[in-house]
């Protein structure tokens, strides 16, 4: 399974573009397919959900192919001709628009579906499935919709109980009400007001309310039950609308498309930043001190997720918000707790969720079942991953309360879904911590963790790599005391796995038995001593015997494996100084600076030999000498990770140096890499 280890974050300020929302760019998407005439679709979002979109109308016959970047006014820095309303812009200031913005041009097909049978895979696109249902339920054709394992246990049985009620042939192919399924022709009637449910996915009306145009004739859909996520309705009542169909609407139970509408194309459409992704930074900027902006996006935007800045603001969160950007900073005291109804921003919650673990007391979020059915149960996820970080959570059908703890290093599980990779990036802040499967960003923000690792500090590393007995271990020590840091002898773990697999009769290159032990070691680091299952063994580890059973176990792949993450735990506020023989280069690759340490194997011999005559150990030079000759050429020509100097790592041969000289340079070198 691929993985990304994230450092412990300190501070966090800066800007970020966002990527078009999702909501939008499928909704738009779909309507310029149904549209007459040609759209042209700016800023689209470029992720895996749009492109199950795009593929699924080139299968149907849609004209589809990219766009040119548009041209921009010199004076406003908007594009010429452009009349689109702002609720569906991005803004102006630059015609390629935000990061992974796309321009698209659409070749309506005026309601009539070009290809008569088709089978479209959707992968796990929400929006993309349930509003093709709609639309294709409508067309008059044959058409087969599949997705992955997970979208076949996302519920669509309210949606297809909705469109037969208009005369529509639905069969599922697998379990009854839930995907598979394949669409047939039938003769359309409305004999009175369709009914669909509101209360499990505001996309079954989303689908029902964009596919009606299709019939020509006037068409009621009413809301059986309480409409969840609102603000998402609103987004396709404004959408439609840019299209020319005004929906007439009373209140959220009652919704009316007048006869005789139809899509017209509205020329040139933009997608506004997505307020989902949004909701990501302003919580770094609320934890992390700020001020941190977003760019695409501000108050005057259609999409519901931007209340999440009130949610903040709740917890205490200084927010600004101009037309086209919003913007969070940390108060002074510290975020505090919330007891929030949720309803109106379902995906921007989860975020609340996570920012939970730095408030002061409990927070509870309500009104959340529809985390149910999406790409994962997030309520179940939400609780599971937040239980590994140490918080105390209390889960319900339709709720979630989180009162932080004392946060620990932890592995994060994603379930393949965009926003629990994303949301979790946030815990950070106060532990390092692994995200499993960190691609599955791709469904809406294919490139989230650079642009997150663009405006978060991360506790800074020195990284003291060299061969055995070359000072490492006493210079890192005395740079870290006094540079105020953790020290992290990194040799010290797998001398600890050494020690482990011997006292449990444990083979050293017997690497699946070896590396369950350093997956599961017990160990505890107080003070000048190393506890291993509670019993004190710094002196043990440090034998000669364990020091070479050490450098056989590390030579080991799964061993390395097994504790890298352990390893990278370390880098925790406010920063780390560490020794080893492959810290900088597979450990803490991204270390502020690099230093190979060396030293003449004849002068290293030497300070070995008297290391040990001091602590009443017998030793023998020219035995030692060979030891570490051999020990050298083992760490160096290892296939895993091998003993040797990075590029981008400062030579250090203290040969003929002091401990207190070979210090002082290293501090120069943290001092000039901080500048």
């Amino acid at each position: 399974m691929e993985f990304l280890d994230l450092p412990q974050f300190l501070s966090a300020a800066g800007s970020v573009r966002l990527p078009g929302s999702k909501s939008i760019s499928n909704r738009v998407l779909l309507l310029a397919a149904l549209a007459e005439g040609e759209t042209e679709v700016r800023d689209l979002l470029a992720s895996d959900d749009t492109e199950r979109m795009l593929e699924a109308l080139k299968a149907l016959g849609i004209g589809v192919r990219p766009a040119l970047s548009p041209g921009l006014s010199p004076a406003s820095g908007r594009e010429e001709g452009n009349t689109s309303p702002p609720l569906l812009r991005r803004g102006g200031g630059g015609g390629g628009g935000g990061v992974n913005g796309e321009h698209w041009r659409i070749g309506g097909c005026a309601g009539r579906i070009p290809a008569r049978r088709a089978e479209l895979f959707l992968g796990n696109a929400g929006t993309a499935f349930r509003p093709l249902t709609a639309a294709l339920a409508l067309a008059g054709g044959d058409y087969v919709l599949k997705g992955v394992a997970r979208m076949h246990e996302r519920p669509i049985g309210d949606l297809v109980d909705g469109l037969r009620q208009l005369g529509t042939e639905i069969e599922y192919l697998g379990n009854e009400g839930y995907p598979p399924l394949r669409l047939k022709s039938g003769r359309i009637r409305l004999d009175g007001p369709l009914r669909v449910r509101g209360d499990v996915s505001s996309q079954f009306l989303t689908g029902l309310l964009m596919a009606l145009p299709l019939t020509g004739a006037a068409a009621t859909v009413e809301v059986v039950g309480e409409l969840i996520s609102k603000p998402y309705i609103e987004i396709t009542l404004a959408i439609m609308a840019r299209f020319g169909v005004a929906v007439e609407r009373e209140g959220w139970r009652r919704f009316t498309v007048p006869a005789g509408s139809r899509y017209r194309s509205p020329g040139v459409v933009h997608v506004e930043g997505d307020a989902s992704s949004a909701s990501y930074f302003l919580a770094l900027g609320a934890i992390g001190g700020g001020p941190v902006r977003v760019e695409g996006v501000g108050g005057d935007s259609i999409q519901g997720d931007v209340k999440f800045a009130e949610a903040l603001a709740q917890m205490g969160a200084v927010i600004e918000t101009g037309p086209n950007w919003m913007a969070a900073r940390a108060p002074t005291g510290g975020l505090t707790a919330v007891d929030l109804d949720c309803n109106h921003i379902p995906d921007a919650a989860m975020t609340l969720a996570t920012t939970a673990l730095f408030a002061k007391g409990t927070t509870t979020l309500r009104n959340i079942a529809s985390w149910r059915v999406k790409e994962t149960d997030r309520i179940a996820a939400m609780a599971a991953e937040l239980r590994k970080l140490g918080a105390t959570v209390e889960a319900g059908d339709d709720f979630i309360r989180i009162t932080p703890n004392a946060l620990r290093p932890a592995a994060i599980d994603t379930y393949d879904d965009h926003r629990m990779a994303m949301c979790f990036s946030l815990a950070a802040f106060g532990t390092p911590l692994r995200i499993n499967d960190p691609g599955c960003v791709a469904k809406t923000f294919p490139d989230y963790f650079a642009r997150f690792a663009a405006v978060a500090k991360a506790a800074p590393v020195i990284a003291i790599d060299g061969p055995s007995a070359s000072g490492k271990g006493t210079v890192a020590a005395r740079v870290a005391a006094a540079l105020g840091y953790a020290y992290l002898d990194s040799g010290a773990l797998y001398r600890l796995t050494a020690l482990a697999a011997r006292q449990a009769g444990v083979a050293w290159d017997d690497e699946p038995a070896v590396a369950a032990i350093a997956a599961s070691l017990d160990v505890r680091f107080s003070g000048n001593d190393v506890f291993l299952r509670g019993a004190p063994v710094g002196d043990a580890i440090r034998a000669e015997d364990i020091s070479a059973g050490a450098s056989r176990v590390a030579a080991l792949p799964a061993v390395r494996a097994a504790l890298l993450f352990r390893l990278r735990a370390f880098n925790t506020a406010p920063g780390l100084v560490g020794d080893g023989r492959d810290l900088g280069s597979v450990v803490f690759p991204q270390a502020a600076l690099k230093v190979f340490l060396t030293a003449t194997a004849e002068a290293r011999a030497e300070r070995r030999y008297k290391q040990l005559i001091e602590k009443g150990f017998s030793a023998n030079l020219p035995g030692l000498l060979l030891d570490l000759q051999t020990r050298d050429a083992r760490d160096s020509g290892r296939s895993v990770a091998p003993l040797r100097q990075e590029a981008d790592a400062k030579l250090l041969d203290t040969t003929a140096l002091t401990i207190a000289e070979a210090v002082d340079q290293v501090l120069q070198w943290s001092r000039e890499a901080a500048q």
